[in-house]
């Protein structure tokens, strides 16, 4: 699984074919499941992000949660985030999980957030989309497997 995880003070996804989903201060997440992720996988990197502490206290120290600042979360899905580009120049998505399964792991992973976080949002797995955001700091974190390595 990868994450990445960017701050933001406001973000949108606007879908094909009609749709948008909005949020204000919060992560915006794009989502990518990789061929081993299991709900196990899952659960260990929600937990890790909701409790990420990269909010500014009073003073200024980056010491507060997601749910010390009453933050909102917009995940969108995101199967590009397992390009391998060391052969050629066109991207092989090998290591990405099949579309059937990684949907399934996906709406877990929805699930999963809402049950901490109060305002999730999302894009629609599979489709087109138009990504926007203000990201604050700017402020964006990486959660892959050498996050969780032993």
């Amino acid at each position: 699984m990868k994450l990445v995880i960017q701050k933001v003070s406001h973000a949108g996804v606007e879908i094909e074919n009609g749709g948008m989903a909005e949020i204000k201060k919060g992560f915006l997440v794009l989502v990518g499941i990789g061929k081993e992720d299991t709900k196990e996988t899952v659960d260990q990197y929600v937990k890790k992000m909701i409790n990420l502490r990269i909010f500014a206290d009073e003073q200024g120290k980056t010491n507060l949660s997601l749910a010390d600042v009453n933050g909102e979360v917009l995940l969108v899905s995101q199967f590009t985030l397992y390009a391998n580009c060391n052969k050629g120049n066109r991207p092989s998505f090998f290591d990405a999980r099949n579309p059937q399964e990684a949907e399934e792991l996906y709406k877990y992973m929805v699930e999963k957030v809402r049950e901490s976080v109060p305002v999730v949002k999302t894009g629609r797995f599979g489709a087109y989309m138009k990504v926007s955001l203000v990201n604050e700091g700017p402020f964006t974190i990486l959660l892959d497997e050498n996050t969780f390595a032993k």
